[in-house]
């Protein structure tokens, strides 16, 4: 069964006060591992995932690490549960610096400084609430660029996570944003709704901070993976380490191609997804991706021994 499992990771938008709580409880690994980047980051990151406040767990600077830190402590509680091992990994978006952790291409605590800078930089490229992020639900993909592009007006809107068939999150300048959610409600979408993200992630926004972020993810140690990742920015496999660095560089500014990477999966043989950390958002995109698809999320400890069953079915 192992051979047709892949293991997912979430990004942004998955996070919530008291994550993992009970799956702790079960298995020590998830606190050890968030004590062991707490150390890193120089704060206590399992007291604000328990406790909040839920704004904070909001801002980008503080979900990136948190999120980063929850996939890995889950993937590990994993490993300490069985020994089955999926035969490849993906990220959506910070996801995918869980998936190189846990893919063994990057230590944990080297992952924390990555993304504790990649938060910064990302805050600081469009500070004081000047960008947002919204999903558009049941438009194709070309209309919802074509609209991205008629409400530009000198300001930046783009789509930028090509997520499920008829989902897609824009991202830009809040008024640019808005003009472009009008703009798709009119050419028929059935949803448009603004995400829990505080910065326009994937943005020509972001490309301001890509030369800081480039610096210190060239000062990292990458290994080549133990267990392949398909990258968001093609959705191709990459092995070579100073690849990889590369395309996590070009990831910052460029759209997230998760339905290509599940058509990745998919092609390599993979018939079921784990999506490791809180949340079930890439399990639902999943699904809508591929129906055949076997989904499960490993967030709480019914999910989780539900996907033990499913591993040795």
């Amino acid at each position: 069964m192992s051979k047709s499992l892949a293991f997912v990771f979430p990004g942004q938008g998955s996070q919530s006060v008291g994550m993992l709580g009970e799956l702790a409880a079960q298995y020590p690994v998830i606190q050890d591992t968030f004590a062991e980047a707490s150390n890193v980051f120089g704060r206590d990151m399992w007291q604000l995932a328990q406790e909040g406040p839920e704004e904070e767990l909001g801002l980008t600077e503080i979900t990136q690490p948190i999120m980063l830190i929850a996939g890995v402590a889950a993937y590990r509680a994993w490993e300490a549960a069985t020994d089955v091992r999926p035969s490849l990994m993906a990220g959506h978006s910070l996801g995918e610096y869980s998936a190189y952790v846990c893919s063994g291409a990057l230590s944990l605590a080297q992952a924390v400084e990555l993304v504790k800078v990649r938060g910064e930089l990302m805050r600081d490229a469009c500070p004081g609430g000047q960008g947002r992020m919204a999903a558009i639900i049941g438009l194709d993909d070309a209309a919802i660029v074509e609209c991205c592009e008629t409400a530009q007006e000198g300001q930046v809107v783009q789509a930028v996570n090509f997520n499920a068939p008829g989902q897609v999150v824009i991202a830009g300048h809040n008024d640019a944003v808005n003009r472009a959610v009008d703009l798709c409600k009119e050419k028929g979408a059935k949803k448009a709704m603004p995400l829990a993200v505080s910065v326009p992630c994937h943005s020509d926004l972001m490309k301001p901070a890509s030369d800081e972020l480039a610096k210190a993810l060239h000062a990292a140690e990458f290994a080549k993976p133990g267990i392949p990742v398909v990258n968001n920015v093609d959705a191709e496999i990459e092995l070579d380490p100073e690849n990889i660095k590369e395309k996590l560089i070009r990831q910052l500014y460029s759209p997230v191609l998760w339905v290509a990477s599940v058509n990745k999966m998919v092609e390599q043989g993979i018939d079921t997804a784990i999506e490791c950390g809180p949340g079930k958002v890439l399990s639902g995109m999943n699904k809508r991706i591929h129906r055949k698809m076997g989904v499960v999320s490993l967030q709480d400890a019914g999910s989780f021994e539900k996907a033990l069953e499913m591993v040795q079915q």
